[in-house]
């Protein structure tokens, strides 16, 4: 399953070409193009490598490239902080670590005390494979999908109920794929995960073509809006914290204070 959902610096690299164009790169367009994006000798030009050096990076026979390369590909593809700093992953991927059989993780609830003891604030905490392991009930009453056991990312693609939930459903499983390629490691990933997006490969066009375009990007931060079936629209903030040493994520949901969507959660959590 690895070898299906693991990236290349070639894959990589074809990818994120096929989404610049000429006229953001500077460069005309050319009576025939048969394919969007660049094509290879244009991003050697651009980064001012040869097109023999930058087709051996796309093929994978040339695995060492310098981080002054990287950084002048970088700027070729119009790379951001985060597609950036993945590149560089792909180009310096260490060999992957050996895993102790029966690892402990410790017992991933235990900080459900601390989310009940936010009864106005929707929180829950996923585990490495992406499940959920605790959630408080503001959380599950806000989306069921958030309850122990279920796995967010894999209900945002294959349950009908979340097109509902989401007005911006396209945006929101944009912002999902992209957070994921960011945060993941498919060398050290948890084997559920890389299951999970095998699955999702086949079974979701959606998420097939999102995964395909490579695009990276954090989003610990951000505002989602929620369409919810019993209170209606909530204009939410959202933080993920990380849990490093757990492999856990903490994912907290708020409303700004005195607004509509703050009374509309406080009578969801009074229902």
């Amino acid at each position: 399953m690895a070898g299906e959902t693991a990236d290349t610096l070639g894959d990589f690299l074809r990818a994120r070409r096929g989404q610049v164009s000429p006229e953001e790169a500077g460069l005309p367009v050319g009576a025939r193009r048969r394919v969007p994006g660049l094509r290879r000798e244009e991003v050697a030009q651009l980064a001012g490598i040869s097109p023999e050096y930058y087709l051996r990076l796309e093929q994978g026979r040339n695995l060492n490239p310098s981080d002054q390369i990287l950084t002048a590909l970088a700027g070729a593809l119009r790379l951001d902080e985060d597609a950036v700093a993945y590149l560089h992953r792909l180009a310096h991927r260490a060999p992957p670590a050996r895993r102790p059989r029966g690892r402990a993780r410790g017992n991933q609830g235990d900080l459900q005390p601390l989310l009940d003891s936010w009864p106005q604030t929707p929180a829950y905490i996923q585990g490495p494979s992406g499940r959920v392991v605790a959630a408080n009930r503001l959380a599950v009453l806000l989306c069921p999908f958030f309850a122990v056991g279920h796995n967010p990312l894999r209900a945002a693609f294959l349950e009908p109920e979340m097109r509902g939930l989401y007005p911006r459903w396209d945006d929101m499983t944009a912002k999902a794929v992209s957070g994921l390629r960011a945060m993941i490691d498919v060398d050290e990933a948890d084997p559920e995960l890389l299951e999970t997006i095998g699955e999702l490969t086949v079974a979701s066009e959606r998420f097939r073509t999102l995964w395909s375009r490579r695009e990276v990007r954090r989003r610990d931060t951000g505002r989602t809006l929620l369409d919810h079936p019993l209170v209606g629209e909530l204009d939410l903030r959202y933080e993920k914290l990380a849990r490093a040493q757990a492999h856990q994520l903490i994912i907290v949901y708020y409303a700004d204070q005195g607004s509509p969507t703050a009374e509309r959660l406080a009578l969801l959590g009074s229902l």
